[in-house]
């Protein structure tokens, strides 16, 4: 079954000092991803401020605004779509990522299957 791992960074003021993922962290859990035979797909996201929100009402017109939503106090990193046997597969992955460390969090999506 296919699962997105969504990874959420803390906000600057609700990061975990000494608990930040490093480079090296990141590159070895992509290793254990890729190694494992697990990995669909997954994709870092250029920074905030690079965002752009796209909202229609009901009349069809649209607002665009700089960035994400105000009120978020986490940013959404990137993510990955592993396939693995159960949701207990995905959450023991989402564990691992180093994303999930510092503050952060990784939120687990099954992906939907409208084919089957």
């Amino acid at each position: 079954m296919k699962y997105m791992l969504l990874i959420n960074s803390p906000g600057a003021d609700e990061a975990e000092e000494g608990c930040e993922a490093s480079f090296d962290d990141w590159t070895a859990y992509d290793k254990a991803v890729h190694e494992a035979g697990i990995f669909v797909s997954g994709h870092s996201l250029a920074d905030l401020v690079t965002a752009t929100t796209v909202r229609v009402d009901a009349k069809g017109e649209r607002t665009i605004t700089d960035g994400p939503f105000a009120e978020t106090r986490e940013v959404l990193g990137g993510y990955y779509v592993i396939d693995v046997p159960d949701l207990d597969a995905a959450l023991d992955w989402a564990a691992r990522c180093p994303g999930a460390t510092g503050g952060g969090s990784v939120v687990v999506r099954p992906i939907a299957d409208f084919e089957g």
